[in-house]
């Protein structure tokens, strides 16, 4: 008889039973990044992975979606690991930073992910001089602090365009969407989040919301309720929503539509005293969740909502 050995070498390698350990093997042999396992307990583990390229984030959305595993965006505030489950923490990196002028003269630059903040004002982002230069695009983009504009006022981001992947591993880009728009979406699953977005939008609750000076949910669902005179932008959702509704896979800026730093002061709620204020603001997290059951209905993502 073989001993243990010698049947390890002629039928390969056992595949382990544990769950975090398939995951981990399966995920160093999908990636071409760098892959780090910090370890399970009683089987609840968490990793990360700095992509080289962004196949390596969908094949890290296919193995999370099969074992349950939450895909969190790393390098933005985020709250302790959920109880129970495992985590894999993606954070882009250099190889995954391109910041180039789309056409020369333009206004507009391709930014991916991991490029930084002061990569940008070395580009000629003036902007970004008193931001954290430190930071990639993919967590200012995500954090509601440094993308707080009123509700409305979404434009002043100099976002234009965002491509993004989705729970479901689907991608599309989102932009510019009205009379002028000639940008089609992609298949049927991107027209019905785009349609029920619009529905949610003309709901009472969105509505009192937009009335307010701040907006006050999480979600920027106020891209599809601009100011006067400017025009509904699907990219602008991705504002400030902490990774938790898609993946950004690049970025479309414009250098001369953005604004300088939103000022970050928000009003204390607990001080409320009209009722018209108090109700908006009690609507937000109803909006938070309805908007992330449309995005994410699996829980791919970590909730992250409304934070008054």
């Amino acid at each position: 008889m073989p001993s243990p050995s010698r049947r390890s070498f002629l039928m390969g390698r056992r595949p382990s039973r544990d769950p975090w350990d398939n995951f981990c093997q399966r995920m160093r042999r999908s990636i071409v990044g760098t892959f780090f396992d910090y370890g399970a307990e009683q089987g609840v583990g968490s990793a990360r992975l700095v992509p080289a390229e962004p196949a390596d984030v969908h094949h890290a959305r296919t193995l999370c979606a099969e074992y349950g595993v939450l895909l969190t965006l790393g390098g933005v505030p985020q709250g302790s690991q959920p109880l129970g489950q495992s985590v894999l923490w993606v954070e882009p990196g250099r190889e995954m930073a391109a910041c180039r002028r789309l056409k020369e003269g333009g206004s507009q630059w391709f930014v991916q992910p991991g490029c930084l903040l002061g990569d940008l004002e070395e580009a000629g982002f003036r902007q970004f001089a008193d931001w954290p230069s430190y930071l990639t695009v993919a967590a200012w983009l995500a954090d509601r602090t440094l993308c707080d504009w009123d509700g409305g006022q979404t434009h002043m981001s100099g976002l234009d365009h965002a491509a993004v992947m989705l729970a479901d591993g689907s991608t599309m880009t989102l932009g510019p969407f009205g009379t002028d728009s000639n940008q089609a979406l992609p298949n049927l699953s991107a027209q019905q989040l785009v349609s029920s977005l619009f529905e949610l939008s003309a709901r009472t609750e969105a509505q009192a919301c937009r009335r307010l000076g701040p907006w006050p949910a999480r979600y920027r669902l106020d891209a599809l309720l601009p100011a006067e005179g400017h025009t509904i932008n699907l990219s602008h959702l991705v504002l400030g929503q902490g990774g938790a509704l898609c993946w950004v896979e690049w970025v479309v800026l414009n250098e001369r539509r953005m604004a300088p730093r939103p000022d970050t002061g928000r009003p204390d709620f607990s001080t409320h005293h009209d009722s018209s204020e108090d109700e908006a603001w009690f609507f937000a997290a109803d909006l938070d969740a309805r908007v992330k059951t449309l995005f994410d209905p699996s829980d791919l993502f970590p909730y992250t909502g409304q934070d008054i």
